[in-house]
């Protein structure tokens, strides 16, 4: 942390007892936390004009006080994207007090607030809230142990040519389209790629390309028998899938799917939770052996005996637990 460059009245004091008492000037310093050259210009400034209070600066004097200042940021505060012109006429408004949008932005500077692009996100009705909050209620005192039974799993959307508007070009008034001055881009964004993947404390997933939109018949035939089946054997008898509740993945075909590997819904249980509570599902855990292999072992080998007519289930269980922002039950 560097030092400090200013001193209060009662340290400046302190300072000048100390050096009076013979102390050099570089452990004053020390003492204060502050650079040596504070404390030989106040001494310089003592032996000249036998005070410790800071000559009276020149330059033109400050047009808001403490008090409006501590207005300035408030508002700022209280409303994230008000402008700098906002604020100003809020303050005129208040105080009577005029003054310009940079001053506005100068004091917010001095309490650490800059301007910045704010980061998108999901719009959040009162029910997508209140499940979130369940949620976060329920799970608010498990362990490391039981977050490593957990396998996160979604979807992205890559843009392989955004047209965010960050990029910016040096040009003169009227070189428009200059060349050199336009950037080229394809039409629509040019396309975009969507991956699905999934994560654990254990392991993670191939990736997987998804070509054209993603259907029901595809996530069950491409994603969920050979990926998330084998990642959850490897994980453990105990394994907690976590997927994003997309149509997709609640699909007849999904569910018809869910049904020939004996899936047992608990719409009963859940049901006598308190509060808003997402819709569960266990699964029994595959292949009659039990061993847990890895999902790179499992593509190449056993995938082919996941088939909903050759599985045989046993009575352990692994959990499949939507995500609450989209649970069906609460949205």
């Amino acid at each position: 942390m560097p030092p400090r460059r200013k001193l209060s009245d009662l340290d400046r004091g302190r300072a000048i007892g100390w050096l009076q008492d013979g102390v050099a000037a570089r452990q004053v310093a020390q003492r204060l936390a502050v650079a040596p050259s504070v404390i030989i210009r106040l001494k310089q400034r003592f032996h000249a004009t036998g005070r410790v209070q800071e000559r009276q600066r020149s330059g033109r004097p400050r047009v808001t006080t403490q008090r409006e200042d501590r207005f300035i940021q408030r508002q700022a505060m209280q409303q994230r994207m008000a402008t700098a012109n906002n604020i100003r006429q809020r303050l005129q408004a208040t105080t009577n007090t005029v003054v310009s949008g940079q001053t506005i932005r100068n004091r917010l500077h001095n309490f650490g607030l800059r301007a910045r692009r704010p980061v998108p996100g999901t719009t959040l009705t009162a029910n997508h809230r209140a499940a979130r909050r369940a949620w976060c209620t329920q799970h608010v005192r498990w362990q490391r142990q039981q977050w490593a039974q957990v396998l996160f799993t979604d979807e992205s959307r890559f843009c392989l040519e955004p047209a965010d508007g960050r990029i910016r070009v040096w040009r003169r008034r009227g070189e428009h389209f200059a060349e050199g001055a336009v950037r080229e881009r394809q039409r629509f964004g040019g396309g975009s790629v969507m991956v699905w993947g999934g994560i654990s404390t254990r392991l993670r997933t191939p990736l997987y390309h998804v070509v054209g939109n993603l259907t029901g018949v595809r996530y069950q035939n491409k994603i969920l028998q050979p990926l998330v089946v084998p990642a959850l054997q490897a994980i453990g008898p105990r394994a907690i899938l976590q997927d994003d509740n997309a149509p997709p993945h609640r699909s007849a075909a999904v569910n018809t799917f869910i049904q020939q590997t004996r899936v047992n819904t608990e719409d009963a249980v859940a049901s006598q939770q308190p509060g808003p509570e997402p819709h569960r599902a266990h699964v029994g855990r595959a292949l009659s052996s039990g061993t847990a292999t890895s999902p790179s072992s499992c593509q190449s080998g056993s995938t082919a005996a996941l088939a909903p007519a050759g599985v045989e289930w046993s009575s352990q269980s692994i959990h499949m637990q939507p995500d609450p922002l989209h649970a069906p039950t609460m949205c």
